[in-house]
């Protein structure tokens, strides 16, 4: 076996010796030296020994190189060959060769000779760190593997073994024969052995050869590292690398789904009974015979296996997880193997016995219900939970939970001689409360604590943000219910009818306030990250899989287990009424419980408004996300969207007409944006989410208050679901005409129209919301929609478009828009002899004007120009006079 060969290379070294202990002997000879020196006679002086590098060849030519040796005030000298080196050797010097190439003849020449010999980017590491330059008994050419010490297995051919093990060296990693503790990578060729097994149990990477070579090939880059994670992830053995799997005993979505996995995680899969086979993966619960008898060569084993494999990241051992029959003595000592972080099957056998003793005293039916579908599941919303009258829990719904579950009470429910209505009740309140922190301790300790657990096999199976928003606040809602919990112990343990529960939820009220909006609002992202993480993550869709079908789960997943929180308290407000039921009046509890339920109401009252204001301020987020150069003072706490309409511009403001404009109306203002010509990349976050690109160009953000008449257009032939805004800016001193055509299908135009009256006129403190609105002609605004979509006018837009592109490419000057705008004025005013301030420049004088409609305006000569402004500013203030 190549494991327990020791291979000699050409210059009759052993290259897989214990290079470490080779190595080590370096600084002990040179200790024995300064000992010896210390007791020698003080006039016998040791010769001083200089080292100095010789460039060879190539590498004398390297500007770079020679700067990086004067860094670190290393003497060199330059050589072309052997021969020359000999005329000027000197026994004063210690030599170190650095050569380019250690391929080339002139290499070969100086290993032979048994020199040091080193590569360009050693010289540059130790430059960079300031460091002497090593000292090495071997070859260095780079230090991609400084500090990795490799151990191989499965090589059967020895020449590839050598070549593996030579470049190691060049790279400065160290090889051991034999597999221990201090192996920082297993380099296999194959996946079995002890060293495999050694190197799964240790949690130690393995390796593909072709790590190796892909580093080597990376050798001059300065800043790479062959253990990079990045890097070093590409050439990891997977887990069924070599492996021929087959499915029995699952559904076709499951077996599509494990097929699927098999195939990303490096295997193949065949049908059940192929030759070929090497693993037959069972569903124990599904089969209990096999069709036929397994070849001794096939492994035969439980799905535990499977997922097992993907969590860890590497092929488990087949021993912990063969199937046996049903029938066989051995399955009554098996045990559930789904953990992986415990090897003592003794401590397992006696917790599964707990398990099944506490399973058969138990009388009440299991905390968890029957399982549902998946779709039920996803189908349940959050706003019917929160709702008292459609969440009913009862008894049924819950019971003991296994011991390995929960903590131990402190004694057992006593029975008093007569059991009174209002002492079931409570029982029933301690008991679902009970079994409701048992089911938080269950996602805790199950799922929680595991995912945030250092040195997790294979590394980190989530990152901390994406734990984060899966279990948010679980824990802080643990620790107040169990102090609910324990409170109902020690009263049922010491009942007595005149003593309050009602006291001990309001104890808590303040606390259940702080601790569940925030789970509550973030619960469908929650859910959302789960499914996410479940399809891009390969070993949390299996670490899932494994501990699911723990007997602490009850068969339910964790999106299951996690939407309990959000039915606890409008169950525990039922409870509460019940109780009240059967409290008699003189019994202070009884206004005592009607305080507790008006609390948990105001605490589902808080977490519906403070899910609407959630709700609303994530909308305000993606509209500042779609809308490329939006406002920062967009995101306010008191402001919340209230509709969004897709528009068409019919004039010359808010952007030229025929494009694309959407308004987003708030409580307070319009944001006005435009479909963006040109898409550019995706944004990416610091944590590596990608978001799609924004669609919308910002052009206007508007306070209601700007708006002093809404007008609907009367529909016409030319004139099709229109309506303008007439808005005064407040640094102007006129009105300016918005029109638009609306393009929603699903809203009606005069649902939005009396919408966004009502909110400009909560802005601007008028209880006349109606009077804001005004019918208008559309021939005296000149407003029509004839044409819109025609070929000819999105070709005559195209054209206008075009040309502005053009004028500003090959324009020298690039007038700014506020001169040009001046320039324009001072004309206007010279022409007519009016002041540039005169009222009568209604366009020209708008902060909302675009130079581009100036651009489309064919014209020999500015004097031109006013004329075509003075007529539209006469039409417009002819028809909004009577409006203001």
């Amino acid at each position: 076996m190549a494991d327990n060969s020791i291979l000699v290379s050409a210059a009759g070294k052993s290259l897989l010796a214990d290079t470490s202990i080779f190595d080590s002997k370096v600084p002990e000879i040179s200790k024995e030296n300064e000992l010896t020196g210390s007791t020698s006679d003080a006039d016998e002086e040791m010769p001083q020994i200089e080292t100095r590098v010789i460039l060879v060849q190539e590498a004398g030519r390297q500007e770079e190189l020679i700067r990086a040796l004067k860094e670190i005030k290393m003497p060199y000298l330059k050589m072309e060959s052997v021969e020359e080196f000999e005329d000027s050797d000197s026994p004063e010097f210690e030599n170190i060769f650095v050569v380019m190439d250690f391929q080339d003849a002139i290499f070969n020449d100086l290993y032979k000779a048994d020199y040091r010999i080193l590569g360009p980017p050693v010289v540059f590491h130790c430059a960079k760190k300031e460091e002497p330059l090593p000292y090495s008994c071997r070859p260095l050419y780079c230090a991609s593997m400084l500090n990795l010490v490799l151990c191989f297995t499965g090589f059967r051919k020895k020449e590839e073994l050598v070549k593996l093990v030579t470049l190691a060296h060049y790279m400065g990693g160290t090889i051991r024969k034999d597999f221990n503790s201090k192996v920082t990578h297993l380099v296999a060729n194959c996946t079995q052995g002890e060293k495999f097994r050694a190197a799964v149990s240790l949690g130690t990477p393995i390796m593909k050869p072709e790590w190796i070579f892909k580093a080597w090939e990376r050798r001059n880059e300065r800043d790479f590292y062959a253990a990079a994670d990045e890097f070093r992830n590409e050439f990891k053995v997977p887990p069924f690398q070599d492996c021929m799997l087959s499915f029995l005993g699952f559904s076709d979505e499951e077996k599509t789904n494990m097929e699927e996995m098999t195939e990303m995680q490096g295997g193949r899969y065949l049908p059940v009974g192929d030759e070929r086979c090497t693993h037959l993966i069972v569903e124990e619960n599904a089969i209990k015979e096999l069709p036929f008898e397994p070849s001794k060569k096939l492994y035969v084993v439980k799905q535990e296996w499977f997922w097992g494999s993907i969590q860890m990241d590497a092929r488990a051992g087949e021993s912990m997880y063969l199937y046996e029959k049903a029938d066989t003595p051995e399955l009554k000592k098996s045990v559930s193997l789904l953990s992986l972080s415990t090897p003592n099957s003794n401590r397992k056998r006696r917790r599964l016995k707990e398990t099944l003793a506490q399973l058969a005293r138990e009388t009440d039916i299991s905390p968890f219900p029957p399982r549902k579908r998946p779709s039920a599941e996803h189908s349940l919303s959050i706003g019917s939970l929160l709702d008292i009258s459609n969440t009913p829990e009862s008894s049924n719904n819950y019971g003991d939970t296994p011991k390995s579950c929960s903590k131990p009470s402190k004694n057992s429910t006593p029975v008093p001689p007569k059991q009174s209505a209002r002492w079931q009740v409570a029982k029933e309140l301690y008991q679902t409360e009970s079994n409701y922190v048992n089911i938080l301790a269950t996602i805790i300790q199950l799922f929680q604590v595991p995912l945030e657990e250092e040195g997790q096999r294979g590394g980190p199976i989530l990152a901390p943000e994406e734990i984060k928003a899966i279990f948010g606040s679980i824990p802080d809602i643990f620790d107040v219910h169990t102090k609910i919990k324990e409170d109902l112990e020690d009263l049922i343990i010491n009942w007595d009818e005149s003593k309050s529960i009602g006291d001990i939820f309001l104890k808590y009220s303040k606390d259940l306030v702080k601790i569940y909006p925030p789970f509550v609002n973030f619960f469908e992202m929650s859910k959302e990250t789960i499914v996410k993480c479940e399809k891009q993550k390969p070993r949390f869709h299996a670490f899932l899989k494994i501990n699911q079908a723990k007997p602490e789960c009850g068969r339910q997943s964790l999106a299951e287990l996690l939407i309990r929180p959000v039915q606890r308290l409008p169950s525990v407000a039922l409870l509460l009424n019940d109780l009240k039921k059967h409290t008699a009046d003189d019994n202070p509890d009884k206004n005592t419980l009607e305080r507790a339920i008006g609390s948990l109401k105001e605490v589902m009252t808080h977490i519906n408004e403070d899910k609407r204001k959630t709700e609303a301020q994530k909308q305000i987020f993606d509209v500042v996300y779609e809308v490329d150069g939006c406002p920062a003072n967009l995101l306010s706490s008191h402001r919340s969207l209230v509709q969004r309409v897709e528009t068409i511009s019919l004039g010359e403001h808010p952007c030229d007409r025929g494009e694309q404009v959407t308004l987003f109306l708030f409580n307070d203002c319009l944001e006005i944006a435009r479909k963006r010509h040109k898409v550019i990349g995706t944004f990416k976050s610091p944590h590596g989410h990608t978001r799609p690109p924004a669609a919308l160009k910002h052009i206007h953000l508007m306070p209601l208050s700007q708006i002093k008449k809404v007008l609907d257009i009367k529909e016409t032939e030319d004139c099709h679901n229109a309506f303008a805004l007439l808005v005064r800016p407040p640094t102007e001193q006129t009105n300016v005409l918005l029109s638009f055509q609306m393009t929603s299908e699903d809203l009606p135009k005069d649902t939005w129209l009396k919408m966004l009256c009502r909110h400009v006129a909560n802005t601007i403190c008028k209880a006349d919301a109606e009077n804001l609105i005004y019918a208008a002609d559309p021939e005296s605004f000149e407003v029509n929609t004839k044409d819109m979509d025609s070929t000819l006018s999105r070709a005559s837009r195209a054209i206008k478009k075009t040309s502005k592109r053009v004028t500003r490419a090959f324009s020298f000057t690039k007038t700014p828009k506020r001169a040009f705008r001046r320039t324009l004025i001072s004309t206007q005013s010279s022409v007519e002899g009016r002041s540039p301030c005169s009222s009568g420049d209604t366009y020209v004088g708008s902060r909302l004007t675009s130079t581009s409609s100036l651009a489309g305006i064919p014209s020999p000569s500015l004097v031109s120009l006013p004329a075509f402004f003075e007529k539209r500013s006469h039409t417009l203030s002819r028809s909004t006079t009577h409006l203001i």
